[in-house]
């Protein structure tokens, strides 16, 4: 009898190709000579070395085969080159992993994954998964996703797909990127969250996710029909080596091991700056004033608190803002809320557009007691709750600290790509200006407000909901807008 597990989804030579990295930096994982360090996994299709190279060959009637590391890394850089047989599809596997028995896949909330025909997906033992970077130069596909990365056997496209990247776009620049018939370069950054490729030095996925943290390297051979013409198709590899990287910055400000209000040495290199220092109001002002709020808000004992003023919205000291605006930003901030406590942090604002009354206008990451604030059973689907992108899209998988402890969000925008994280978690993206957030925002309290949310920069905004909430480690790293 096999056990069932539950997988929660929510993932000869070097060759120097990084003129920035000592080559003491780099350790081989391929010597040129045989497949020591190296094992199978999968199905059957024999690899070869041939000429300092790994040739893997594609046989009809079998799975997808694949040629694994033995043993599993972290964080990592890794470099190597390929060159494929324009009608077979590969890929480089990483952080990855093989079922020992049945794994069923499950959504975010608990429910079942299932495919196109409506029935439950799972993982079959022995069966590869984990993130794999996409070898498709295939021209029948129509697509040159090469450098996408694909979460093999699990949650299927993650870039272009569910985690960014506009996948005409991709296709368009891809067939310019890889080369057919001759060999092209490749370079995975898998560090912290944080995942990225470059084919031949172009920068293809950029995007955050947590559902692997580590896992062996696989070369892969994809299975092919059992035709003529697709028999002993081969993809050739070279040059393969691999470094450690650190991450950059610890993701969450709860985690981090410097006192509140300052930053540790590995988040000043990161670039990582405070917005707040735990002592004075510089840097910040009301959201419709010129200087800092002289009522309703408080600092004392290293945290920046609004008062509890009855849960109107903006009508005691009023939002505050930065005095900065900021375009592709990671911002990260905890936050402690009293029971029934309402209030949010808003980014892209811009704090002439309302001329009414209430809160200034940008998007805002939900923050609520969701237990005992009305709010929370209003909106669509949840949009309201803490962690939602308010009124428009609803936080998924998030796991909340009870009232009176801290918990941490972190907004992650590379321009039009935005990412909500609670507590370490991300709970929801979104692409600003694509066709389904100006749905949501048709379907929302904003949609009187012209081109709402797709501002190129604006203030970050901490919320007057008339309710007691504290701020502490507001911090804030600038990014490249993809």
């Amino acid at each position: 009898m096999k056990l069932k597990t539950t997988l929660i989804l929510l993932c000869t030579g070097l060759l120097s190709l990084s003129t920035s990295a000592h080559s003491e930096d780099w350790t081989p994982l391929f010597n040129g000579q045989n497949l020591d360090g190296w094992v199978q996994r999968g199905g059957k299709a024999p690899y070869t070395v041939e000429n300092g190279e790994i040739v893997g060959t594609a046989v009809t009637g079998q799975p997808n085969s694949f040629l694994c590391t033995a043993r599993d890394y972290d964080n990592f850089v890794l470099e190597l080159e390929f060159k494929v047989d324009p009608r077979l599809n590969s890929g480089i596997q990483f952080r990855s992993h093989v079922a020992e028995s049945t794994i069923e896949l499950k959504n975010a909330d608990g429910t079942p994954t299932l495919d196109d025909k409506g029935k439950p997906r799972s993982i079959a033992p022995g069966r590869v998964y984990g993130y794999q970077c996409e070898i498709d130069m295939v021209p029948e596909r129509a697509r040159y996703w090469t450098g996408g990365v694909y979460d093999e056997g699990r949650r299927l496209w993650l870039f272009p797909g569910s985690h960014g990247g506009d996948k005409e776009t991709f296709t368009r620049d891809g067939g310019t990127v890889a080369k057919q018939g001759e060999w092209n370069r490749v370079r995975i950054e898998a560090v912290g969250t944080h995942i990225r490729t470059w084919i031949n030095d172009r920068p293809r996925a950029d995007f955050h996710d947590n559902l692997d943290a580590s896992g062996f390297i696989g070369l892969q051979v994809h299975n092919v029909p059992d035709k003529p013409e697709f028999k002993d198709l081969k993809v050739r590899f070279r040059n393969i080596r691999i470094k450690p990287a650190a991450p950059s910055a610890p993701s969450s400000a709860a985690n981090s091991a410097a006192a509140p209000n300052t930053l540790t040495d590995a988040e000043k290199k990161a670039g990582w700056r405070l917005l707040w220092h735990g002592r004075t109001t510089a840097g910040w002002r009301g959201a419709r004033l010129s200087d800092f709020p002289s009522k309703g808000w408080e600092i004392k004992n290293g945290l920046l608190s609004v008062d509890e003023t009855g849960g109107a919205e903006s009508t005691a000291g009023g939002d505050i803002i930065t005095v900065e605006k900021f375009g592709a930003f990671e911002l990260s901030l905890d936050f402690k809320i009293t029971p029934g406590a309402n209030s949010g942090i808003k980014y892209y604002v811009d704090p002439e557009l309302n001329k009414g009354t209430g809160s200034a206008i940008g998007l805002e990451f939900q923050i609520l007691d969701d237990d005992r604030h009305p709010d929370a059973k209003l909106g669509r689907d949840g949009n309201r709750t803490v962690g939602s992108l308010y009124d428009l899209i609803p936080a998924g998988g998030k796991k909340v600290n009870p009232v009176g402890q801290w918990n941490t969000a972190r907004i992650v925008s590379r321009g039009r790509h935005v990412e909500h994280w609670l507590n370490g978690v991300k709970v929801l993206e979104f692409e600003r200006g694509s066709p389904a957030f100006r749905d949501f925002v048709k379907a929302s309290k904003y949609t009187k407000w012209p081109a709402f949310g797709e501002l190129p920069e604006g203030h970050i905004l901490l919320q007057d909901h008339g309710n007691r909430v504290s701020f502490r480690n507001i911090k804030l790293r600038p990014l490249t807008a993809e």
